[in-house]
């Protein structure tokens, strides 16, 4: 019995809770099931969401992220790292992390080594933020790209308190846009190169490729704007270049049609998510991790909404991750009612680094700090939540 679930408790106290329960053992739940995704042997369901954390010192990420990420690792469970920059443009927030340089690569390889030393599988999570940034974050204080020249209003930050100031845009010309994917193509390299197992394309949030997709900002004229093909075009056009550099088994990518972040919305969320879906079919990537409808902004969870993934789920061939506002039931429930094949957890998993223990013995999680969220503190709300058996 103990082989069939790799989150048993060790042998003496599995020898004591059986003198106190009989032969009782504890159940299985739907989260804590093994999954293969392609050449992946998962033990669980539970998912490390990528969380930017804004400890990356001068864009290179840090030795303290070795200690983060291996406390968050269990043999056979997937993670997928902060979101990391493709470019020396694709900066928008201070001390996230880059792979654009050799510099950045050698700094991820410990930190990818430590996970695979605990039998975890590491996805890294490449992304541009376009619109979202300033000059000061820009090579020679030049002004964000985008697909548009719409500014971004001022937005209150997520500590409730600070504002982020956003320089307007310059849109992208036509025959800028083939650099830009070229981009996405050398940082999935280069994420291979520093040891990942895979990438995730980050294609939501309010970020380059969702200026892209939604329709209340894109506003171009051009081959990448318009129609829903049209905008959907430069998504595809990255997921193939990434996928003819590093094989469709070690792709993913990160969606949600559904919410406004960072007043990226659109007027036919249900048309864009599955026309996305069933184009990404085509390049039979690994999995398609997808933003629940209840989740509208970064601040608000509508959790009256009722679950609408289930036609992109149907759609997509591949691995479907589900995504935002997940407590332990509601994620056994989409396990069990087949609404997904993994979960992600963010602040949970952020704040209980032994999360899939957790789940399997039913314990309380940490409360979160979102105050220390976004700090470059390289331990406080970083490394020091608790594990379970630290708990007094």
């Amino acid at each position: 019995m103990a082989s069939e679930n790799r989150f048993h408790l060790e042998e003496e106290q599995q020898k004591n809770d059986q003198s106190r329960m009989g032969s009782a053992q504890i159940p299985t739940i739907p989260l804590l099931t093994p999954y293969k995704m392609g050449k992946f042997n998962l033990s669980h369901r539970v998912v490390l969401a990528p969380l930017t954390r804004q400890r990356s010192y001068h864009n290179v990420p840090q030795p303290h992220a070795i200690l983060y990420y291996s406390q968050r690792t269990s043999h056979g469970g997937l993670l997928i790292c902060e979101a990391t920059g493709v470019s020396d443009t694709a900066q928008g927030y201070p001390d996230t992390p880059g792979i654009w340089t050799k510099e950045q690569v050698e700094a991820w390889k410990p930190i990818v080594d430590a996970v695979h030393a605990k039998g975890g599988i590491f996805f890294c999570q490449i992304w541009h933020v376009g619109r979202v940034s300033n000059s000061g974050y820009q090579p020679n204080g030049q002004a964000p790209i985008s697909s548009t020249d719409r500014p971004l209003t001022p937005q209150i930050r997520a500590n409730g308190v600070d504002v982020a100031e956003f320089t307007p845009p310059r849109r992208l010309r036509t025959d800028e846009i083939p650099q830009i994917v070229n981009d996405f193509r050398l940082a999935a390299r280069n994420a291979i190169e520093a040891g990942f197992d895979g990438v995730e394309i980050h294609g939501a949030h309010g970020y380059l490729i969702e200026q892209f997709l939604k329709d209340e900002v894109n506003d171009r004229t051009d081959k990448y704007g318009g129609t829903l093909e049209n905008r959907c075009r430069f998504a595809l056009e990255v997921v193939e270049a990434v996928v003819d550099e590093i094989g469709a088994d070690k792709v993913g990518i990160k969606l949600c049609p559904f919410a406004n972040f960072l007043e990226s919305g659109d007027s036919n969320p249900d048309a864009l998510g599955l026309y996305l879906v069933e184009s990404l079919n085509k390049y039979g990537i690994l999995y398609c991790h997808v933003v629940e409808p209840r989740v509208k902004t970064a601040a608000l969870i509508d959790h009256e909404t009722p679950p609408s993934l289930v036609p992109l789920r149907k759609a997509f061939n591949g691995t479907f991750i589900a995504a935002g506002g997940y407590d332990r039931e509601d994620g056994n429930k989409a396990v069990a009612e087949n609404r997904a094949d993994l979960v992600a957890y963010g602040r949970h998993f952020l704040a209980t680094p032994d999360l899939p223990k957790r789940f399997e013995l039913n314990t309380p999680l940490n409360k979160y700090d979102r105050e220390t969220f976004y700090t470059s503190d390289p331990v406080k709300g970083y490394t020091d939540y608790p594990f379970l058996e630290t708990i007094a």
